[in-house]
């Protein structure tokens, strides 16, 4: 799937794929919480129908959900009645840990199989022009919730031949669940690396790029868009991202999008980047409308633009801001 020209296909008759990064605020409604959503394909489906059925965007995702490698792996993972899954810090010692990371099956776990099964029912149920969209997350990132954020930034210089195995395991673990994904029915893969905004450039490509190029050759392989979302400001990572072979960027609302659109590649879409904790959360539906107005005004003469939000609009966000975004991003006319 070529998102770039999909969007460009779009553009040449005066329309935008809108694709807001949601779910969350879908959830109340659904009658469900985010917990029993990742836990639960039909309580996650819920939450998908809902989007369906009131905002009918051009791409639903499933949950975003950054703790799911990590805990099918073995990381402690809190899981709060009302909120989303995070994972907690753990001592991490190579010797040690690495040979039981490696020999684990995460096909085998029960988390993982619930959004694998969630994306068997989209395939079943959404209309054929909703495209089906999954998240994993990026090797680097997952090193970094297996050893802490920190800890990992930090090993990139002080070891990083250590370092490298264990993104490489990571990697190949990740790989394994975007199988799993794109065989449930995935038609494109959002690689989350929020971690790598703190790299500079050299390291980016060295600890992050290099481990998300098998996933993205696999997609390709099997005709599978894959998207990359780095979270913050990448501005500094744009050289990068512009040879990184990904379909499209996803980019947050700390990032100058014009200024992206003149440093990367028309092939390679873009995809965003409204706030997502800005006026959607906060303000009325007419600020909301005011901003995607802004926003596509922005990026007029930027053909492989997605209308997006600049990361996964939180729980908070009300269903009619959302409403107001999607009725804008439908009537304007480029």
């Amino acid at each position: 799937m070529n998102l770039s020209e999909t969007a460009k296909e779009k553009y040449n008759k005066g329309e935008r794929i809108v694709a807001p990064l949601l779910g969350f605020p879908a959830i109340k409604a659904a009658g469900t919480t985010i917990k029993l959503a990742q836990q639960n394909a039909e309580e996650h489906m819920k939450v998908i129908r809902r989007i369906q059925n009131i905002w009918s965007p051009d791409v639903i995702f499933t949950l975003m959900d950054l703790s799911v490698e990590a805990n099918a792996l073995g990381r402690e993972t809190r899981f709060p009645p009302l909120g989303a899954a995070t994972v907690v810090e753990m001592d991490y010692e190579m010797k040690r840990d690495l040979p039981l990371l490696e020999n684990i099956n995460i096909l085998d776990d029960g988390r993982l199989l619930s959004y694998a099964e969630t994306l068997q029912r989209m395939r079943k149920e959404l209309p054929e022009n909703i495209l089906r969209g999954a998240y994993v997350t990026g090797p680097y990132t997952l090193a970094g919730l297996i050893m802490g954020a920190e800890n990992a930034a930090i090993q990139t210089i002080a070891d990083p031949e250590n370092f490298h195995k264990l993104c490489r395991m990571c990697s190949e673990k990740v790989l394994d669940y975007t199988g799993l994904l794109i065989e449930s029915g995935a038609q494109m893969v959002a690689v989350l690396d929020p971690s790598a905004m703190m790299l500079s450039p050299n390291s980016f490509r060295e600890f992050a790029l290099e481990y998300v190029n098998p996933i993205t050759a696999f997609c390709h392989k099997h005709d599978v868009a894959t998207i990359l979302h780095v979270c913050g400001n990448t501005e500094h990572l744009l050289e990068e991202m512009n040879v990184s072979g990904v379909d499209a960027l996803s980019l947050d609302s700390d990032v100058d999008f014009t200024k992206v659109a003149d440093v990367i590649d028309e092939k390679i879409a873009l995809i965003g980047n409204l706030c997502p904790t800005g006026k959607i959360m906060s303000g009325s539906p007419d600020d909301v409308r005011q901003d995607v107005e802004d926003l596509m005004d922005s990026m007029r003469d930027v053909p492989n633009f997605i209308l997006s939000t600049g990361c996964d609009l939180p729980i908070e966000v009300p269903e009619e801001n959302v409403t107001a975004f999607m009725r804008s991003a439908r009537n304007i006319k480029h």
